[in-house]
């Protein structure tokens, strides 16, 4: 059964992060410059929360919070759901999807960052493999080419 870490090796392990210190206007233009949803938090090294498209919307337009002055830790999100390398790609993907997260950091045991994966990441590596299966199956029915 495939891994996440198999999808880092595809993808990269290179993650944009921030820290709770940071103004949000800040972290917002940091997104739109990467064209990304989302920004892992870090403190001392250390995963503690994420930053994403959603808090923006709910924590500081809903509430209507001056992003000029508030914090990433006053609105970010600090109930993570978090995998490690080892986590197997269906685990990760009944994880986003129960609890409705579009994505993922991945930790190791100390909780320092190793990569993330998305929502996308996951359905891009379904569609590879199913692309591969249907491959080898029209070889199989019809021979090769």
């Amino acid at each position: 059964m495939a891994n996440v870490a198999e999808i880092l090796k595809r993808k990269g392990t290179k993650v944009l992060t921030t820290s709770p210190a940071t103004i949000v206007l800040d972290a917002v233009r940091l997104m739109n410059e990467h064209k990304i949803g989302s920004l892992v938090v870090l403190d001392d090294e250390r995963v503690v929360g994420i930053f994403t498209e959603r808090d923006v919307l709910q924590r500081v337009v809903g509430e209507q919070v001056d992003p000029t002055s508030a914090h990433v830790g006053d609105v970010m999100t600090t109930e993570l759901v978090c995998c490690t390398p080892q986590t197997t790609i269906e685990e990760a993907r009944g994880a986003m999807k129960n609890r409705r997260v579009r994505h993922m950091p991945l930790v190791d045991e100390d909780n320092r960052l190793k990569g993330l994966i998305s929502i996308g990441d996951l359905n891009a590596w379904e569609a590879s493999n199913q692309e591969s299966t249907i491959y080898m199956l029209q070889e199989y029915i019809y021979g090769r080419v």
